[in-house]
């Protein structure tokens, strides 16, 4: 916990600084100490809008960060800071946005002026100017967030706000006077309590009598702080960024936040004449915006919103600690992530087959079954009396409680030529990310939503495992009705894909989908994803799945990402890879529950049915209840401590300090023999300070006392090829 004893510095280098005049602190200006650590979730840091300390200036801080915004001669960033490392993180202003309409680029506030690029100081702002091509701020106002769609909550989740309380701030620019007179940009920023997150948008509005073309949109221009310094040339990958992770709803094509978000790009700054890299070439300039377009036409009187994106601040180098930000952003942002419902995955639509899987999923625990890939359900399938039978089967469903969901596929499939996404390239359709796709703003495109929707309507799924979601590919058919051409294609196939998600989130229905749209309503999608590497044997299959949890819970919280457990072959791998006969191999069964329900995620049990045996279904009703009994802990964060290699155990630790039940302790044992071993279990994140109640199991707690950097040591007993767990609880809790 090196961090921390940094942090006590801070503290102690701040008082000196301010009793010698060298800082003024201001009113949020509060270091970092574990009392008060934000992830702790100890001291309430509501987000606030003030005046600054000059009068054409207002502050947006909560005490972890810091906006500052001049407000004349025209609207800009002049400060963003990182109170948690009291770290300036902007070193020149640059306008607030940049758009391209009718051909023009135009920045949206700004001023220019700053001799030195290499810092910014507070003296040199009244010397600077506004452009005479730039749009100018007119005004301003506060307010609180408001949901940007409704969340309607019908199955077990975290008890979290929604939206996410804290503040927001609107400035509205008007047009500079080679621009359409009439137009009205509002650059909008929101602030959320008690976290480091900083979120915003656009809305451009059309009050001309004219039709205007958004050619192109950067919402976010931010001149930051090096990350390290280079004189030599140096491949891009191999730089150190600046320590803000950029998040977004403008994502596609990925399933984790970084490589699906289509809007983040750290560049070279032009203006930055005295950085030490010879070429000039520092990754130290943030644009946001997207690869294409968005190339909408904005009709008289017409609004349009852009994408929204969000800035983690992060007050360390650790991977741990920035995974750990991230997960705290995302169920902040995207609360109904922490849906996760026990599924398995019925091969048969056929109605004696499916009933009969419920019976099972009723008896053992389970809550959701789902009409798998393969399983001949067809939601496109418009016939009454096919829908009335589906419908019977569900309502069969929702009578022994279980929820019901649907396969369907819309990407990396063939319809026509009429209707498939064109290459711009050949003018034919072909070489899309997944070889051929439909375009989801052609005819069929439309249909098919219109379809899916209609379905789940009159059948009243509860979900919808969406394979193939929108990933991102352009079209340049200028005769789909849904687009202009390629300009607008993209963005035109986002919308209809993200507002399909919105509609779902607002009726209840959950959506499992193979890509990163959570923050437009999706729940849940791979936590690592190779699917044939469940036609490897058994013992193989056990620790990849182990090393995907691992790797995929460093961003993601175990609700957003499923696994796999093959009960009958899949991408074959014969007998070897295969659960069936499931009493015959009910230890590999049993460490595949372990396994999932160990680390709180949620596999696809697909099959026929879930138990073939008295015993096998004894096997799973206790690792239902079992997770049921620890689902609040399960469902938290996880500290990584032992990948998973087949040479010696590998662990884990749930954390969460609002929990009596504080934390849990998942061991591994992938050896032929038993072992025993002496664990380090780092109890920082539990929230606990000096003393720890822990049990083996079930067993009696005993306390443990902390050592200075809130560890403890525990020695346990790992059964052969089997697994254990330690309960850790907060002292006078049970």
């Amino acid at each position: 916990m090196r961090g921390f004893q940094t942090a006590r510095l801070l503290v102690v280098l701040s008082v000196v600084m301010a009793l010698s005049g060298a800082a003024q602190l201001h009113r949020f200006d509060l270091p970092l100490t574990r009392q008060d650590d934000w992830l702790l979730g100890s001291t309430e840091r509501p987000a606030e809008i003030q005046r600054g300390t000059a009068t054409n200036e207002i502050v947006l801080s909560n005490g972890l960060i810091r906006r500052i915004f001049r407000l004349s001669p025209n609207g800009a960033t002049v400060a963003l800071d990182n109170l948690m490392t009291r770290a300036s993180l902007l070193r020149a202003v640059r306008p607030e946005a940049v758009v391209t309409l009718n051909g023009h680029d135009y920045n949206v506030g700004g001023l220019v002026g700053q001799p030195d690029h290499a810092y910014l100081l507070p003296e040199w702002l009244d010397d600077m100017r506004e452009t005479t091509n730039a749009f100018r701020l007119e005004s301003w106002s506060a307010g609180k967030p408001v949901a940007p769609f409704s969340w309607h909550r019908k199955r077990h989740s975290a008890n979290l706000p929604w939206p996410p309380p804290g503040v927001t701030i609107d400035f509205r620019y008007t047009p500079p006077p080679a621009a359409p007179q009439g137009l009205a940009v509002v650059v909008h920023y929101e602030l959320y309590d008690s976290l480091p997150v900083l979120g915003k948008w656009l809305t451009i509005s059309n009050g001309t009598d004219q039709p205007v073309t958004l050619d192109r949109l950067t919402t976010e221009v931010l001149a930051a702080v090096e990350a390290e310094s280079a004189v030599d040339a140096r491949p891009t990958n191999k730089w150190r960024l600046p320590p803000i992770s950029v998040m977004s709803d403008y994502s596609f094509g990925g399933m984790d936040p970084v490589t699906s978000s289509k809007v983040t790009e750290w560049v070279p700054d032009p203006e930055y004449k005295t950085q030490v890299h010879y070429e000039r070439k520092t990754p130290c300039l943030l644009l946001v915006r997207p690869p294409i377009g968005p190339g909408v036409t904005l009709a008289p009187g017409e609004t349009w919103k852009s994408w929204r994106t969000w800035l983690v601040v992060h007050d360390s180098d650790s991977r741990e600690r920035q995974g750990l930000a991230l997960r705290r952003a995302q169920r902040a942002l995207a609360p109904w992530i922490t849906e996760n419902p026990i599924m398995m995955h019925v091969r048969s639509a056929d109605t004696q087959a499916f009933r009969a899987a419920v019976d099972q999923c009723a008896e053992v625990g389970f809550e959701m079954i789902i009409y798998t890939f393969g399983s001949g359900l067809n939601m496109e399938n418009e016939d009454p009396a096919y829908i009335a039978r589906i419908k019977a089967d569900v309502d069969y469903a929702h009578g022994k409680g279980i929820e019901v969901g649907a396969y369907s596929l819309f990407s990396s499939r063939r319809i026509d030529d009429a209707n498939d996404v064109i290459n711009p390239a050949t003018g034919r359709p072909g070489g899309a990310i997944f070889g051929n796709a439909p375009c989801l703003a052609s005819r069929w495109g439309t249909n098919y939503l219109r379809q899916i929707r209609q379905f789940i309507e009159k059948t009243g799924l509860d979900l919808i495992e969406h394979d193939g979601p929108y990933p991102g590919d352009v079209c340049a058919s200028t005769v789909h009705p849904g687009h202009r051409g390629l300009a607008d294609s993209q963005w035109t196939q986002w919308r209809l894909s993200a507002d399909f998600y919105i509609w779902c989130r607002e009726h209840g229905v959950y959506v499992n989908a193979p890509d990163y749209y959570f923050f437009t309503g999706s729940t849940k999608t791979g936590m690592g994803y190779r699917e044939d590497n469940w036609s490897l044997p058994r013992a193989q299959q056990l620790i990849h799945g182990r090393q995907n949890i691992y790797d995929g819970t460093f961003e993601k919280t175990p609700t957003m990402g499923w696994m796999f457990v093959p009960l009958t072959e899949y991408h074959g791998g014969g007998a070897a890879a295969t659960l069936e006969p499931l009493r015959e191999h009910l230890a590999d069964y049993e460490a595949h529950l372990a396994n999932n329900f160990g680390a709180g995620v949620q596999a696809c049990y697909r099959g026929p049915r879930l138990y073939d045996s008295g015993e096998t279904k004894g096997v799973l009703k206790r690792w239902v209840s079992w997770f049921k009994e620890y689902r609040d802990i399960l469902e938290s964060d996880i500290i990584h401590l032992r990948r998973a290699d087949g040479r010696d155990i590998d662990y884990f630790l749930h954390v969460n300090p609002a929990l009596k039940r504080c934390g849990l302790a998942m061991i591994y044992n992938p050896l032929q023999e038993p072992v025993v071993r002496t664990l380090v279990l780092p109890l920082y994140y539990t929230g606990l300070d000096k003393r720890a109640l822990i049990r083996h199991e079930d067993g009696n707690a005993r306390v443990y006392e902390l050592d200075w950097q809130r560890q403890v040591t525990v020695e346990v007993t790992v059964p052969a090829k089997g697994r254990t767990w330690l309960v850790i609880e907060k002292p006078g809790t049970r």
